[in-house]
């Protein structure tokens, strides 16, 4: 349940009495909503306003003290508001979470001196100050909307997402498992620049994971409890028992080390090593790791995982990293998209392990079991990819929308077609803009949630195809 806090900004010259049904108000709505509200008791100041210095001293030193819990903070003007009370609440809190700013609207009906509240104008000299302090906000869908709207509600839980996005992108742990594949120049990414945005990269050799499995046996409790595990997320179909064995060692092994070291994600070195050397492919564990909310990419490509994970916050659903891979016949703004199988289980309903025929060309099929097969069927769409463009010293984005759907489609791995509109015009940006053949899918129409997170809070180079 996330906690907000709420400023409720006041004009002494207004009525008192809107102050106080708002806070009523927005109570109500956050209990219907499952939000936890950080505000100011009706006797703690005049109907638990603020406007004077001293009111947002209160304010500030309550948000302070609930500072590890407040993902981000609601401005609520019932009236025209004290400018100057709502930016010296947030300057004195300096929480440096998102903020949002509300505004209600007047009643034709009730222009008089008693009613009237002019927050349409008292909304811009509140973004005006916040401006000059140099505080970022959020800004509804309408200007002025009341809480008990749905409009309302629903930028509110945008607001909410978006928050969850910032919070976690300032403090997460990847942890990047072996070695860039040699051939993958494209997978090139930066740590410093990742370091400087809250986002810290943990590296680990390969072989000290493939160590660590190979010395645990088959009679090992962990390792048959992590077998079970396997047999039950997918059907193991004609992937030998030997294979199966090798897939829950290093399931093992994947689940201790980011317990170890408190990983949020992990991007791995999913061949040709892995195969060569261990017998097997890694697929099944980043598939049932990203399935729970712990994304996994493959090829060593940590922006990648990031992108995944900041489509999760967004959207509270898995993600998946997958290859710009193929045209659909002769359809524009239609492509296929592929990955060898490590999609998680949410975007395969017919999931069955499986080997990797391309991969099996240079390492032989039977070094790939562990590999996924799975068609994804029709569902919303969300695409986007995170990158580190170093020569510009920035990171930077693309984002959008479209639709996945169930167009024939007679290949193997985990694969997809996709809907995109004006799709060429999207691979012109990305192949013009050095971004990555590798994008992250999401079940999910989150595109305007991510673009205000990355862009306005982390300060991010953002382009939103529409």
């Amino acid at each position: 349940m996330a906690s907000i806090g709420i400023i409720i900004g006041n004009r002494d010259f207004f009525p008192d009495s809107l102050v106080e049904k708002a806070r009523t108000e927005i109570i109500d709505v956050f209990a219907k909503l499952k939000l936890t509200p950080v505000i100011l008791d009706s006797n703690d100041t005049k109907l638990g306003g603020v406007e004077t210095f001293k009111e947002a001293q209160k304010c500030a030193d309550l948000f302070k003290a609930h500072r590890e819990e407040i993902s981000g903070i609601l401005v609520l003007l019932p009236n025209f508001g004290d400018e100057k009370g709502v930016a010296d609440t947030l300057k004195l809190a300096n929480l440096n979470v998102p903020v949002l700013i509300q505004a209600y609207p007047d009643d034709l009906s009730k222009m008089n001196v008693v009613n009237r509240r002019d927050s349409w104008c008292g909304k811009i000299s509140v973004c005006n100050n916040l401006y000059q302090y140099g505080i970022k906000y959020t800004l509804t869908s309408q200007h002025v909307s009341s809480p008990s709207s749905a409009e309302f509600q629903k930028d509110l839980m945008d607001f909410v997402a978006v928050c969850r996005v910032v919070k976690g992108l300032k403090n997460v742990r990847i942890g990047a498992i072996g070695a860039r594949p040699g051939a993958f120049n494209t997978v090139r990414y930066s740590e410093k620049i990742l370091q400087r945005n809250g986002i810290t990269v943990t590296t680990f050799d390969l072989s000290e994971i493939l160590g660590r499995a190979n010395k645990l046996t088959a009679d090992s409790a962990v390792v048959k409890q992590h077998l079970e595990s396997i047999n039950a997320y997918a059907p193991k179909g004609k992937t030998p028992n030997e294979a199966m064995l090798q897939i829950a060692k290093l399931d093992v092994v994947l689940k201790e080390i980011m317990e170890e070291n408190a990983l949020d994600a992990t991007a791995i070195q999913c061949w040709t090593s892995l195969q060569q050397n261990y017998g097997c492919n890694v697929c099944t564990s980043m598939s049932i790791m990203s399935e729970n909310m712990l994304p996994s990419a493959c090829e060593v490509d940590v922006t990648g995982t990031l992108s995944m994970y900041a489509m999760q916050l967004a959207s509270g659903s898995p993600s998946a990293l997958v290859d710009w891979n193929n045209n659909y016949a002769d359809d524009e703004n239609k492509c296929v998209l592929f990955h060898c199988g490590n999609w998680a289980k949410s975007f395969l309903p017919d999931i069955q392990i499986s080997n990797a025929p391309i991969l099996g060309t240079s390492v032989g099929v039977e070094n790939t079991y562990g590999a996924l097969d799975g068609r994804t069927p029709a569902m919303p769409l969300t695409y986007g990819r995170i990158s580190t463009d170093d020569p510009k010293g920035i990171i930077k984005a693309y984002i959008g929308e479209g639709d996945l759907t169930n167009d024939p489609l007679t290949t193997f791995g985990n694969r997809a077609v996709a809907q995109i509109p004006d799709l060429q015009g999207l691979m012109k940006y990305v192949c013009r803009n050095g971004f990555e053949h590798h994008v992250v899918m999401n079940a999910s129409k989150t595109a305007d949630i991510l673009k205000e997170a990355l862009e306005n809070y982390m300060g991010w180079e953002v382009y939103q195809h529409i």
